[in-house]
């Protein structure tokens, strides 16, 4: 694909290629959690959908429970909605209002991206207000709900989100089936589908997931996304209060807000000139790729070798883990065997390797603190999730090509790829949050083997960096295209990042991209790390996680508070690292309860009245 030359084309653009499709939220059913509430969202039990034809409204209910639990610690003593919440009152409160939704295209690319717009009921005509919220991860179009929606919707704000071109619309290869506008499943040429990829030769059972399998890399175009994204935000505005239009960036605050990947496709919108004409942007733990620093590719194939041995080196003894001392051990040996006999690692002695291993991340960029929060990559087999999807993403690959011998599948009890059921097709879209394993689609590793069968395949991933093969220049090359410039051209841009965060440290991403934009900012710059935060929320349901770390939530709305009140003319908080104190454990082996002076938010973070 051509690379996007933007003097001949609009940002403002929404590129809708269908849609856009209106529903109507109120009474049980509202934007902000389809009616289920604090106590639904908490509830373990999902929504109940029709076990073989769910409606479009109740896939769109489970959807809104799975992101928010896939972002937001909501356990009883994490205390959201009790010293923290997304309203300005720490509730949960039901908005009513109207949603529109559609698929757009950027130029070039192959598939569309999802667009979805909220506009509540008491949208505030006054101090008109959009925030784009382009999805974390690879999530679905709903990724951002239970952090921009949360913040936005109860202000009377509106909110636009896209999936940035990945998503959950997963494309079922046996059916030829993939998702609707609406949600719902229909095989190729019944509908327009948010994503069907070409028909070609693939292994039986293969799941084609777009994030994976568009061939459009779809990182390289997350700016033009977020630009998409907000002219169809506008747009909606002006078809749902058609008296008040138009509704342009220089008429309405405009405030660009997202997590990890989003965050990452937030700030390389904010390089555009046009940024100039937002209100703010708003970055929390940001995923992007800048000179001079490695990209997430480099650092997690990196991470994918060694950081298993790494964490029985004893400066990470502490390190907290949801799996057994021993479990752990045993992996860290299988480990150390396998990359011994592979060449890649010098050391001889279990204590020495597992040294080398920590030297090797702690060259890499890897701090203390980010090592110690690796066993939950680790424990959760995130880095091999990544080489599987990143290197068939960078690469422009496309289902049936099986990049280092990845491919995504239903598996059976021994993990071989099986047939899928119409139930379970149905719910990919609400429970798979657009990578692998998730919502029932798992890793097929044609490389398995020996006695740590899963390294041969992040040992390719990683070659694929590393290497000169049309594989690595593959990779080299789209990677290339997802660089950020470093240039911040919007009036106010506030970044936060875990001093903690494991899986995109903050060496690695927010620091150098806000160095580099200290020298080119068009106004004000704000950067703040807070300590003893890591990168995922949800998992501090787990007692182990929460006793040491404390959620980034709080941080993040806190920072759109600041955001906004700069908006209304207050200054950005001045860069700092904010001190918090831990939880801990409390006798009976729990973690105590969440407390506003855990977070330590008043050095910084004043709430104006």
């Amino acid at each position: 694909m051509a690379a996007f030359d933007r003097s001949t084309e609009s940002p403002l653009d929404c590129g809708l290629i269908d849609g856009p499709l209106q529903s109507i939220h109120r009474g049980a059913d509202d934007l902000l959690s389809a009616g289920l509430g604090l106590d639904g969202l908490r509830s373990s039990t999902p929504p109940a959908v029709d076990a073989q034809a769910p409606s479009a409204a109740q896939l769109r209910r489970l959807a809104i429970w799975c992101d928010w639990r896939g972002i937001v610690d909501l356990s009883a003593s994490g205390g959201f909605a009790r010293v923290y919440g997304a309203a300005p009152d720490r509730s949960l409160p039901l908005v009513p209002g109207r949603e529109y939704r559609g698929f757009a295209r950027v130029p070039g690319a192959r598939q569309p991206h999802r667009v979805l717009a909220q506009i509540p009921d008491h949208f505030d005509r006054a101090r008109r207000c959009l925030v784009v919220a382009p999805s974390s991860g690879s999530r679905g179009v709903y990724g951002a709900i239970g952090f921009a929606g949360g913040w936005a919707l109860p202000r009377g704000a509106a909110v636009v989100y896209t999936d940035k071109g990945a998503g959950s619309d997963a494309f079922d290869c046996d059916h030829d089936e993939g998702v609707r506008l609406d949600g719902t499943r229909a095989r190729r040429g019944e509908a327009q589908l948010a994503f069907a990829p070409e028909r070609r030769a693939f292994r039986p059972h293969s799941i084609a997931v777009q994030h994976a399998h568009s061939g459009d890399n779809p990182e390289a175009d997350w700016p033009r996304h977020v630009w998409q994204a907000l002219a169809f935000g506008l747009d909606m505005l002006a078809q749902a209060y058609p008296e008040q239009a138009p509704f342009t960036v220089a008429n309405t605050r405009v405030i660009l807000a997202a997590m990890s990947n989003g965050a990452g496709a937030v700030l390389r919108a904010a390089e555009w000139p046009q940024a100039a004409e937002l209100a703010a942007v708003v970055a929390i733990a940001p995923q992007l790729h800048v000179q001079g620093a490695a990209p997430l590719f480099d650092y997690a194939t990196l991470a994918g070798l060694y950081q298993r041995l790494a964490l029985l080196d004893p400066r990470l003894a502490d390190a907290p883990s949801p799996l057994t001392p021993e479990l752990r051990r045993s992996q860290a040996q299988a480990r150390a065997q396998a990359l011994a006999a592979a060449g890649l690692l010098q050391a001889t002695g279990f204590g020495a390797q597992a040294a080398e291993a920590f030297e090797r991340l702690q060259a890499a960029g890897f701090t203390l603190a980010a090592q110690r929060a690796g066993a939950i990559n680790t424990a959760f087999d995130l880095w091999r999730s990544l080489a599987a999807t990143y290197v068939s993403a960078y690469a422009r690959g496309q289902v049936g090509d099986d990049l280092c011998g990845y491919r995504f599948a239903a598996l059976d009890p021994a993990g071989r790829a099986r047939p899928t059921g119409a139930a379970e097709r149905a719910r990919w879209i609400a429970e798979h949050n657009g990578i692998a394993p998730s919502g029932g689609i798992g890793i097929v590793d044609a490389l398995v083997a020996g006695l740590d069968p899963a390294l041969p395949g992040i040992a390719c991933a990683r070659r694929a960096w590393t290497g000169s093969d049309a594989l690595a220049v593959r990779v080299r090359a789209g990677l290339d295209a997802t660089r950020a410039t470093g240039r911040a051209c919007a009036p106010r841009v506030l970044i936060v990042h875990g001093g903690d965060d494991g899986l995109v440290p903050a060496a690695l991403t927010s620091m150098p991209w806000y160095d580099a934009a200290r020298n080119s900012a068009a106004g004000e710059l704000s950067y703040l790390q807070v300590e003893n935060v890591q990168h995922f929320d949800a998992f501090l349901a787990h007692p182990a996680l929460a006793a040491a770390w404390l959620p980034l939530l709080p941080y993040a709305w806190a920072a759109l508070d600041r955001a906004w009140q700069g908006v209304l003319g207050d200054p950005l908080p001045p860069s700092a690292t904010l001190h918090t104190t831990p939880r801990g454990l409390g006798a009976d082996g729990a973690p105590v309860d969440l407390a506003a002076a855990n977070l330590g938010l008043g050095q910084i973070f004043q709430r104006r009245a």
